[in-house]
């Protein structure tokens, strides 16, 4: 006990603001149901495994730890506990991770020499007793982060929902019968809650769903709230309510008495249409899914180095994927495993570790790629009702650190809301570069980084160069090059026939078009029309041909297929297409030329047309429409470009309440509002994968028009140049980076495919297959697996890897 009482002076009380580390070891996965439990730095309170709490003592000199060890618990038929937690099945946010139940000791260990306390005992000092038990009652670091997290997206209640305008037009909705009332439909009908029209949804991209006759009418009225018909039962908070300024599912808490208002008893209603989010899911629960996932298939389950499985966090599927293939690389496996101990990452991290990127991508490639934890997880032996059995199925790690890590800088990856794994994957290598300092040596970011060249040929002859650095090749999708239109065409013709008599098409039925790879890339290497570029040659706007091509060839090429495109009204809509994708490629022919010989450069100038452009513009109808009631054109002018060119309501309304602003009379090229961007929609142009620069140049184009604004990026070539490159028309010598990136030939063997199954990237499901020795694998979360039939056809990102041999 005197041992204890001499080091009573590194043992801390932890406050409420301290974040205490008792689930998971700071630098492996192990846990306190680990063979040797967890300690717990009673100076810093952070978790140790067994094999690892000898290097805390040797870096701190820390010697006093409170050990926990977790053994299951011997019940009866080993059923969880019926306290409800937060994540229980019927509690609002979470579900029921049905659990067995665990037996927690508790000992006081003293290092070097594991010198051992029982606790709770009354011979311990006070200080060390109130310790103690302040960390046993504290909620975990870890658990504290997973449920802020936990915010699986609610419907918020709308902004227009309380002081709803609704119009006394003598409408009564009948309790059922209804129909567009501009068109056939019978199905996927909205009750607009101002004026009790009746209108058939949007038209999804394979021609299904409506006729867009409700978002037309909104268009038209700017009437903002409308109810699925069908969805409305006595349980209201069950009825899909859309708000169309919000773009969003809503809540109306007064939605019983704006049903009222059109005659509607929502008591006596049954449900007869899924909602919006109840479709989706439908539509998730498909072909789709069963073919990425390979469900009903009699898998090998694959355990051992390199074939751990990833737990799924809430969501967290498109991380895992995305992880996997990038750790079957030999850049990230040798930076962050082979070369690099978890000792030797633990030794250079600071004081705290588990905020440490270069320690957590250390444990997680250790705990990814040693096998240790690739092992059958254990389950409960229904015969021995107490004896312990194993699975081949594994537990899986959760990679719950380096979540934390990697997303501190993006608030979306921190939540559990689903995301884009492009997205992930680009903000996941530029931190990695970050992190080492853009040493090339070090950074295993660079393998996956090529050089682009634009090449503009204006009609003078003479041409000019963009140049930026990127890590993935985005590939458009021309559906006119299918190689099975006979097919498609006959489908086209047995699904019309179908739905004139009012039948559905079956799965087996659907034909999906068939596009080559090898068409996608050419189409990116085709030459293409800019309409008014800027020739600083002529002086003038005109027509120039752009054609791009990679500098350098990588030795990890990413190749992202465009799926998600934008249909009317910015809608995004997933492409329902099969990619032809060969195990080999050779790109050879993509490799850029640079300037030619007889070939002359434009001369350096900046375009008047664009400096002029850069100030905000005024829609002339919108202008045109308020100086014909009397008002100030100036005035006029202003007003259209702060509300963004929406509408003659909206801008007439501005005005109304700005006629008494000091600078008011002060020209457009010098109002306050000149450079303002609205950061809403910088966000919304960057959901449609733009570069924030570019995006917000682009809105003080166009005067922030997010159509106009889109429209400009397309059609100007300079919009897509990146930071990180020179653009230049007087030259076309490659840059320092350019020269120290990774080349070779430009053939290349696909090893890896991450699949999406869903309507949108931020829903649905990831799933990654790689190819290891020799055969393919498919990753689930924690489902780790031979695959029988990797489906190539089907991805989202392909990743190859360079053949120089």
């Amino acid at each position: 006990m005197e041992l204890l009482r001499s080091n009573l002076s590194r043992v801390r009380i932890p406050e409420p603001t301290n974040r205490i580390y008792k689930h998971e070891c700071c630098v492996s996965f192990e846990t306190p149901r680990s063979e040797g439990g967890l300690f717990v730095d009673m100076t810093t309170f952070l978790a140790f495994g067994k094999d690892y709490v000898d290097w805390n003592y040797e870096k701190t000199g820390n010697p006093v730890y409170l050990h926990i060890k977790q053994t299951r618990k011997v019940v009866p038929e080993d059923r969880p506990s019926k306290k409800p937690t937060l994540l229980a099945i019927g509690v609002e946010g979470g579900f029921d991770n049905n659990e067995p139940q665990y037996e927690e000791t508790h000992n006081i260990v003293i290092l070097p020499d594991y010198v051992t306390f029982p606790f709770p005992s009354v011979e311990l000092p006070e200080k060390v007793r109130l310790a103690v038990d302040a960390i046993i009652m504290a909620e975990g670091a870890e658990r504290k982060e997973q449920l802020a997290a936990w915010t699986a997206d609610k419907k918020q209640v709308s902004a227009y929902a309380m002081n709803l305008p609704q119009i006394d037009n003598g409408v009564i909705v009948p309790p059922s019968g209804w129909k567009c009332v501009k068109c056939d439909k019978k199905e996927n009908l909205w009750l607009n809650l101002t004026d009790g029209m009746i209108l058939c949804g949007r038209k999804n991209f394979d021609g299904t769903g409506g006729n867009n006759h409700a978002i037309e009418h909104y268009k038209e009225t700017s009437y903002p709230l409308a109810v699925k018909l069908g969805t409305i039962t006595a349980d209201l908070e069950a009825a899909d309510v859309f708000s169309y300024p919000e773009d969003d599912s809503v809540v109306d808490p007064l939605l019983a008495q704006h049903l009222a208002f059109f005659g509607i008893d929502f008591s006596a209603l049954q449900k007869t249409e899924m909602t919006t989010a109840e479709r989706e899911l439908d539509q998730n629960t498909n072909f789709d899914w069963n073919r990425i996932q390979e469900s009903g298939q009699d898998s090998e389950l694959i355990h051992g180095p390199g074939y751990t499985g990833l737990a799924n966090l809430g969501n967290s599927c498109y991380m895992a994927a995305t992880m996997q293939v990038v750790f079957s690389t030999r850049s990230f496996n040798s930076r962050y495993y082979t070369n690099q101990s978890l000792k030797m990452a633990f030794e250079m991290a600071p004081a705290d570790p588990t905020v440490d990127l270069n320690m957590q991508l250390t444990k997680l490639a250790h705990g990814m790629l040693s096998g240790k934890y690739s092992v059958p997880a254990p389950e409960k032996d229904d015969e021995e009702n107490a004896a312990i059995s194993t699975t081949n199925k594994q537990e899986g790690i959760p990679p719950r650190m380096f979540k934390a890590v990697i997303a501190a800088s993006h608030p979306e990856f921190s939540s559990m809301r689903q995301q884009d794994a492009l997205e992930f994957f680009l903000h996941f290598l530029d931190q990695v570069e970050r992190v080492n300092g853009g040493s090339s040596a070090l950074d295993p970011s660079r393998s996956f980084k090529f050089g682009i060249e634009e090449r503009i040929l204006c009609p003078s002859g003479k041409v000019g160069f963009n140049k930026r650095l990127d890590y993935i090749l985005s590939l458009n999708i021309p559906l006119h090059e299918a190689t099975n239109k006979e097919e498609l065409e006959a489908f086209h013709k047995l699904k019309a026939e179908k739905i004139s008599e009012g039948k559905d098409v079956s799965h087996d039925e659907i034909v999906r078009p068939r596009v080559p790879l090898a068409a996608c890339l050419a189409n990116y290497s085709a030459p293409e029309e800019i309409q008014d570029y800027y020739s600083t040659a002529l002086k003038a706007k005109t027509t120039a041909l752009k054609t791009a091509g990679l500098t350098s060839f990588p030795d990890y090429l990413v190749l992202h297929m465009r799926k998600f495109v934008l249909e009317e009204g910015w809608v995004p809509k997933k492409l329902d297409v099969y990619i032809d994708v060969p195990d080999i490629i050779d790109i050879s022919y993509m490799r850029s030329k640079g300037l030619q010989p007889g070939e002359e450069l434009l001369p350096d100038g900046v375009p008047e047309a664009e400096v002029e452009s850069n100030n905000p513009v005024a829609n002339e109808d919108i202008v045109a429409q308020l100086v014909s009631m009397g008002f100030n054109h100036l005035h006029c002018q202003k007003a259209a470009i702060n509300t963004s060119n929406t509408g003659v309501e909206e801008a007439m309304n501005w005005l109304l309440a700005h006629m008494d602003d000091p600078d008011i009379d002060v020209p457009v090229s010098q109002g306050a509002h000149g450079n303002e961007v609205d950061q809403s929609k910088v966000d919304t142009l960057l959901s449609f994968g733009f570069q924030e620069e570019i995006a917000r140049k682009a809105l003080k184009a166009s005067g922030g028009d997010i159509e106009k604004a889109t429209d400009w990026i397309f059609n100007n070539p300079d919009a897509s140049v990146s930071s990180d490159m020179d653009t230049s028309t007087s030259s076309s010598k490659p840059t320092p980076d350019d020269t120290e990136l990774p080349d070779g030939r430009g053939r290349y063997r696909l090893f890896g495919i991450v699949s999406h199954m869903g309507t949108s990237t931020h829903c649905g499901h990831y799933v990654a297959h790689v190819l290891k020795d020799g055969r393919w694998v498919i990753f689930n979360d924690n489902k780790v697996a031979a695959s029988i039939n990797p489906p190539k056809d089907m991805g989202y990102l392909y990743f190859f890897e360079r053949l120089d041999s």
